[in-house]
């Protein structure tokens, strides 16, 4: 049976995973509340972790897992980069001109 931290690493995998099907299909408000369930679970894992450290045998789990997310992240990322920019240049009062 998986400990505590364990489960807490496979919800934040799953809401990665979710952040990123959110991002494949645009729905950049769903990104963002999941993001924000993602920091209260990365929030509660630390705290977690500072009462009971992960058994010595769930690290390489811990460790593919860690992979996994870094993976979503860094495909999340690449997704919002376009709206990144518009964003930016909204903000910047610059507006592209379509003729």
């Amino acid at each position: 049976m998986p400990s505590q931290l364990l489960n807490y690493y496979e919800a934040i995998e799953q809401a990665s995973q979710d952040m990123l099907e959110a991002a494949r299909s645009g729905n950049w408000d769903q990104v963002v509340k999941l993001e924000g369930a993602c920091a209260l679970l990365i929030s509660q894992l630390k705290h977690a972790a500072a009462q009971q450290p992960l058994p010595s045998e769930e690290a390489q789990l811990k460790s593919r897992i860690m992979q996994r997310i870094l993976v979503n992240d860094a495909e999340i990322r690449h997704l919002a980069e376009p709206w990144l920019e518009q964003l930016d240049e909204l903000l910047a009062g610059r507006t592209k001109t379509v003729h």
